[in-house]
């Protein structure tokens, strides 16, 4: 496992889409989410094909406005460089562990 993140370790926004609807069906009302992916840059590439769509903060208005441009172009790798990835313990498998050291770095 790694912990990938922002060099600042500050918070940041996927891109991603909220839906509510009603089951035929059923009639059931339905909320549904998902976390938009895009390929890998530099550094996650090593670990897996695709990453998430992590949006710049000046970007955050764009994507939450449904009458704004194209939001597509949003749709694109975070820059390797503004991140940084290193291995943690393979206890953070295990719901049970709920402890600051899931986040060290681990050296082999």
């Amino acid at each position: 496992p790694y912990l990938i993140r922002l060099k600042t370790a500050g918070p940041f926004a996927f891109a991603g889409v909220w839906e509510n609807w009603i089951d035929k069906a059923s009639g059931e009302r339905i909320e549904s989410c998902t976390i938009i992916v895009t390929q890998a840059n530099a550094l996650v590439a090593p670990i897996h094909d695709r990453m998430p769509v992590i949006l710049a903060p000046d970007d955050y208005d764009s994507w939450l406005d449904p009458a704004a441009a194209d939001g597509r172009t949003l749709l694109r790798p975070y820059p390797a460089e503004a991140m940084e990835a290193f291995p943690v313990s393979p206890r953070v498998g295990n719901v049970k562990n709920d402890d600051a050291g899931l986040i060290e770095p681990v050296h082999a």
